[in-house]
C-alpha cells in the first residue's frame, strides 16, 4: 500500500493487532508454548530467559522499546518457543498475530524495519560471542552496562540503565554474582559508576568506563 505509514502502524490497534500492557515481572509469552504471536516493545524493557533440562535458567538479552520479540512465530504453524520473555519495567507492546504479520510484512517499509531489526540482532549476537570468547569478564560486564546504556558507541555522561540484579548481570556475562559484586564495587570506586544497593537501579554509567572495554585501561 502507498503511503504506509510504519510509525503509526507500530502504536496503533487493528484487525489481527491489538496493544498490551505487562507489569513488571509480567511475561509476555512461556518458553515451549505455542509461537502464535509476535510482539513489538513500544515502552519499557523486557528480558529473555531460557531454562536447561535440568532446570537451570539464563538470562540471554534484554530488550528495548523498539525491539521486536517472538519472531519465531513467523516459522510455521506449529513453531514454539525458545524463550520466556518477561517484562522488566511497566511495558506497553503491540501484539500482532503471525497471519497479520506475514500479511503486513508485504508492506516494503515495514519489511525495511523488521529487516533492519534482525540484522542488528543477527551482529548483536555474534559480537557477544566474540566478547564472551575473548574478553575478560570485567570487560564484558563493563561492555553490557554500556549497551544497556543505549551509549551505541557515542558514550553520553550519565547514562542510566533500568533495574536489574548482579544475578542476572552475572547470567549475561557468564560469570558468578560475587565477581560482578566485585568488578561492580571497583568500577564505582573507579569513578566509572555510580549506584546504590545490589541491583541497576538509578545506576549512572561515566564515559569512561569505554576504556575498560577498548583498552582494558583498568588501573591496579
Amino acid at each position: 500500500m502507498k503511503g504506509f505509514d510504519v510509525k503509526q502502524y507500530l502504536s496503533g490497534e487493528g484487525t489481527g493487532h491489538t496493544v498490551v500492557h505487562r507489569k513488571p515481572q509480567e511475561r509476555f509469552f512461556r518458553q515451549g508454548s505455542l509461537a502464535t504471536e509476535v510482539f513489538y516493545l513500544e515502552v519499557g524493557r523486557a528480558k529473555l530467559t531460557v531454562v536447561s533440562k535440568r532446570g537451570k535458567e539464563a538470562t540471554v538479552t534484554l530488550l528495548d522499546a523498539g525491539d521486536f520479540l517472538g519472531e519465531e512465530a513467523l516459522t510455521g504453524d506449529n513453531a514454539h518457543r525458545a524463550t520466556t520473555a518477561t517484562a522488566l519495567t511497566q511495558c506497553t507492546a503491540l501484539r500482532i498475530s503471525r497471519v497479520e504479520m506475514l500479511r503486513v510484512m508485504d508492506e516494503p517499509t515495514f519489511a525495511k524495519v523488521f529487516t533492519s531489526f534482525m540484522l542488528k540482532r543477527r551482529v548483536r549476537t555474534q559480537a557477544d560471542l566474540i566478547d564472551q570468547l575473548f574478553n575478560s569478564s570485567e570487560q564484558r560486564l563493563a561492555r553490557f552496562l554500556l549497551l544497556m546504556g543505549d551509549f551505541d558507541g557515542q558514550p553520553v555522561p550519565g547514562g542510566r540503565i533500568p533495574p536489574i540484579t548482579q544475578g542476572t548481570l552475572a547470567e549475561m556475562i557468564g560469570t558468578t554474582r560475587s565477581r560482578v559484586s566485585v568488578f561492580m564495587n571497583r568500577f564505582r570506586k573507579l569513578g566509572y559508576i555510580n549506584y546504590e544497593g545490589h541491583s541497576s537501579e538509578n545506576l549512572r554509567i561515566n564515559k569512561k568506563l569505554l576504556n575498560v572495554v577498548l583498552h582494558d585501561d583498568l588501573p591496579g
